[in-house]
């Protein structure tokens, strides 16, 4: 999808500007002060960066908040060979070099929680707070299927706009939204079906899944170097807040809050996106002393 076919409308379009970062160019929202400590959010597979409109608001009022479009999601072009968890870490942290900002925290949603911690593998951040973080791999002959089945799609000629015809109606998006536990209302449905209707959104989508692979950085949780803080809900459909519970027991020091009701999309069903759940995770004085699991 290219910025002008974006609606008027469309969150923080405004505040958004295409950077280019001499191999990659990222989609980016750059709201709050800009000589405020940086926050870095990034959205899970098949979304994008205005997963975060509710959230922004709230966490914008004291950071300075830099919210990209994943590789291949929404306006940043996806390039092939580097939509992998150790390629989009790498990318992530060369825009970030090119803002010149080192962010306080990186808060990822589902799969972003996962892009965050390879980020805090590769270069130190101080926190990272992952919201429905997929921190599991697939069980069973799903762990061999899935990405077989998304690499064949990814790879067949129009596959992606067979998808877009077949899935992007407005009553199959609202059944898929419904799946994951989290409804949302026609704002938030319609912004979806817009990016579920754009076929290069779909293809870098199913490029991530094809090389999604994960067992590396599960494996090293147990060595985890940053304070990290795991929000799960606890009506999430498409990632069990199981995931989360077993993610912080193997991270030192995590710190673990279960939402009660929330789908997977909790912070898009919040009125302030789940803002004040993460900066009362963001103050230094709970860094030292985790509270009690929920």
């Amino acid at each position: 999808m290219t910025p002008a076919a974006l609606p008027n409308d469309w969150p923080f379009k405004a505040q958004s500007s295409l950077v280019s970062t001499g191999r990659q160019r990222f989609w980016v929202t750059d709201t709050g002060p800009k000589d405020a400590p940086a926050l870095l959010l990034l959205h899970g597979t098949g979304a994008s960066g205005h997963s975060f409109a509710r959230t922004l608001p709230g966490l914008s009022q004291t950071y300075r908040v830099i919210t990209p479009d994943l590789p291949g999601h929404g306006c940043s072009p996806g390039f092939a060979g580097r939509l992998n968890l150790d390629a989009m870490a790498q990318d992530l942290w060369t825009l970030l070099d090119t803002l010149q900002i080192r962010p306080q925290a990186i808060i990822g949603h589902s799969a972003g929680a996962a892009i965050g911690l390879r980020m805090a593998e590769l270069r130190p951040v101080p926190q990272i707070i992952g919201l429905n973080a997929a921190l599991g791999e697939f069980d069973g002959a799903a762990a061999f299927l899935f990405p077989i089945l998304a690499r064949g799609l990814a790879t067949l000629p129009f596959a992606a706009s067979a998808i877009t015809a077949f899935f992007g109606r407005p009553g199959t998006v609202e059944r898929i939204l419904t799946g994951t536990g989290s409804p949302l209302d026609p704002t938030g449905r319609a912004q979806y079906l817009r990016l579920v209707r754009d076929p290069d959104h779909v293809t870098g989508a199913l490029g991530m899944m094809a090389d999604w692979r994960l067992q590396g950085l599960l494996n090293r949780l147990p060595q985890t170097q940053t304070q990290v803080t795991l929000i799960a809900s606890e009506g999430d459909r498409a990632v069990p807040a199981q995931v989360s519970i077993d993610a912080a027991n193997r991270i030192p020091g995590a710190r673990l809050h279960l939402l009660p009701k929330r789908g997977h999309l909790a912070h898009e069903e919040a009125e302030d996106g789940l803002s004040a759940l993460i900066l009362n995770a963001l103050m230094p004085d709970l860094r030292t002393t985790a509270p009690p699991r929920t």
